[in-house]
C-alpha cells in the first residue's frame, strides 16, 4: 500500500512569544517539524508534504534545506486543520494508499506506533491515534462504541457525559488516500470555533457507513511543542532517549547526564565519551573512540580509536582518521587529518590536510584566511612541525620535514628539508637591567604624585 505523508506546520505559536514561526524551534538541534518528517520517514512515504502558514518563507526555507525534494504548500488563511489538510490536495493529485497527517510541532511520535496505524488502516477507511492522558484537561474525545470509533468532539463543544471519556484525541490520522479530500468537503465550521476540524473526518465517513478505529499509544509521544517550557522539557526528553539508546548501543557514557546529542548524532560501538561534551548536527564517532571532556563536536567525523580532548573544538568538515590524537585547547575546521597524526596543544588547524603520522607542536596555526579569501595548508606524512609555528597559507610541507619553533612559513617546504623562518636572536649585555631600574624610578614618582 502507498504511503503519503502531510506534516501540518502553519500554526502561528502565539505561546512561544518568539518572532520564528514555531515549529522553527528546535529540539535536538533540528527543527521542530523535522522529527515529525522524521517518524513519517520510516513510512518510506512516495510524496512528503509540508503545510505552511505564518512565517511561511522561513519555514520553507528551512525545509527545503533540510530536504529539497519536500513539497510544501501554504494554507492562505488559517481556517483550522481540516482547512489546513485541505491545503495539499493539488500535491495528492491521484494518490493512492494512505495519506499520515502529523502535526509540526509533535516531535515525539515513534515510527512504531506509525506501523500501527498503518497496520489498522488494512481494515479500516479511517485511523486515529489516541492516548488516555493523566487530566484529560480540554483534549478532544474520542468517542468509541467498541472497536468502531464513531466521532471525535472537541472539549470546547462535548457535553459533560462526552468530557467524562478519558479517551482523547492524539491528533495523528491515517486515512485512504482515495476519500480524503471528499470526506474534507463534508465538513463544516458549525462549531464554537468557527473552523474546519480535521476532526469532523471521522463523523462524516461513518455517516457514510465507512469504517474508523483508533489506535493508542503512550501520552508522551503526543506531548506537542507550545511554550518556552514545553519546549525545555521536550529536550531534556530528547536527551533522554538519546543518551539512552547510546547506552544500549554499547557507547560508555561517564557522566550521561552531562552529554548532549544532536538528532543525528551517530557514535560507534566502544566508543567512550567524558563527561560534558557537546554534540552539534552531523557528527559521527567511530568505535573505540575517546571523546574527553568539555569538548563540542559538529559537522565532523571521527575515525575509529581516536582521542579527541579535554577542550577540543571539532568544527564543520573535520575528517580525522583512526588514532588521530586531537589534544587539549585545539580547534579543527575543514581540515583531514591522516591517521595517526597528532595535533595536541593549544593549536588551530583549519583549511588543511594532514599527513598520516605527522606532529604537529603546542601553538601551531595555520593561517588560512587573507581577509577575503581562504587558503590551503598541506602537511605531508611524518612531518614534524615545531611549536609555534605560523604556516602563512597557501603552503605546502613536504613529507618528514620539520620547522623549527617560531618560525613564520611562507614558503613550501620540501620533503625531508628543515624550514627555518624566525629573525636572529640578538642579546644586548645589561639592557634588561637598565630598563627596569628605569621603570621602577619611573612607578615610584609616579606614586609620590598620586600622593
Amino acid at each position: 500500500m502507498d504511503t503519503h505523508l502531510i506534516v501540518l506546520a502553519a500554526g502561528q505559536g502565539t505561546r512561544m512569544q518568539s518572532d520564528r514561526p514555531k515549529v522553527l524551534h528546535e529540539i535536538g538541534n533540528a527543527p521542530l517539524f523535522a522529527h515529525a518528517l522524521a517518524s513519517g520517514d520510516a513510512l518510506e512515504p512516495q510524496r512528503r508534504i509540508l503545510v505552511v502558514g505564518h512565517g511561511g518563507d522561513q519555514v520553507r526555507g528551512a525545509a527545503e534545506t533540510l530536504d529539497p525534494d519536500i513539497t510544501v504548500v501554504t494554507q492562505s488563511e488559517q481556517l483550522g486543520t481540516g482547512h489546513a489538510v485541505a491545503s495539499a490536495r493539488t500535491a495528492l493529485e491521484g494518490a493512492t494508499g494512505t495519506v499520515f497527517i502529523l502535526f509540526g510541532d509533535t516531535p515525539f511520535i515513534r515510527p512504531e506506533t506509525l506501523a500501527k496505524m498503518a497496520t489498522a488502516r488494512r481494515d479500516h477507511s479511517v485511523v486515529v491515534l489516541g492516548f488516555t492522558p493523566q487530566d484529560p484537561a480540554r483534549y478532544g474525545r474520542l468517542v468509541m462504541q467498541g472497536d468502531t470509533l464513531q466521532r471525535i468532539v472537541e472539549f470546547k463543544d462535548a457535553t459533560d457525559e462526552e468530557r467524562a471519556i478519558t479517551l482523547c484525541n492524539g491528533g495523528i490520522f491515517a486515512v485512504d488516500a482515495t476519500i480524503l479530500f471528499d470526506l474534507l468537503d463534508g465538513v463544516n465550521n458549525t462549531n464554537a470555533s468557527g473552523e474546519y476540524y480535521l476532526t469532523d473526518i471521522v463523523a462524516v465517513a461513518r455517516a457514510r457507513g465507512l469504517s474508523a478505529t483508533a489506535v493508542t499509544c503512550p501520552e508522551a509521544e503526543t506531548m506537542g511543542i507550545n511554550t518556552r517550557t514545553e519546549l525545555a522539557k521536550g529536550e531534556t526528553i530528547f536527551q533522554a532517549v538519546k543518551r539512552r539508546e547510546a547506552l544500549e548501543n554499547g557507547v560508555t557514557l561517564i557522566a550521561p547526564d552531562t552529554v548532549f546529542f544532536s538528532h543525528d548524532t551517530h557514535l560507534g560501538r566502544d566508543a567512550v565519551i567524558e563527561p560534558n561534551v557537546v554534540f552539534g548536527p552531523g557528527v559521527t564517532v567511530e568505535t573505540e573512540a575517546q571523546i574527553r571532556a568539555f569538548s563540542h563536536l559538529e559537522g565532523c567525523h571521527v575515525g575509529a580509536r581516536a582521542i579527541v580532548g579535554p577542550y577540543a573544538r571539532l568544527r564543520p568538515g573535520a575528517e580525522l582518521s583512526n588514532e588521530v590524537k586531537i589534544g587539549n585547547f585545539v580547534e579543527i575546521k575543514n581540515a583531514q587529518i591522516g591517521d595517526g597524526a597528532k595535533v595536541n596543544h593549544l593549536s588551530y588547524v583549519g583549511d588543511a590536510t594532514i599527513g598520516a603520522h605527522a606532529n604537529l607542536g603546542a601553538g601551531t596555526v595555520t593561517c588560512n584566511y587573507d581577509g577575503v579569501f581562504k587558503h590551503h595548508t598541506t602537511i605531508g606524512a611524518s612531518a614534524f612541525i615545531g611549536s609555534s609555528t605560523m604556516l602563512v597559507a597557501p603552503v605546502n610541507i613536504g613529507a618528514g620535514a620539520m620547522t623549527a619553533s617560531g618560525s613564520v612559513i611562507t614558503s613550501d617546504v620540501p620533503a625531508g628539508d628543515l624550514a627555518l623562518g624566525r629573525a636572529k636572536q640578538v642579546n644586548k649585555p645589561g639592557l634588561a637591567t637598565q630598563m627596569f631600574e628605569k621603570l621602577n624610578f619611573l612607578k615610584k614618582n609616579k606614586q609620590k604624585d598620586s600622593d
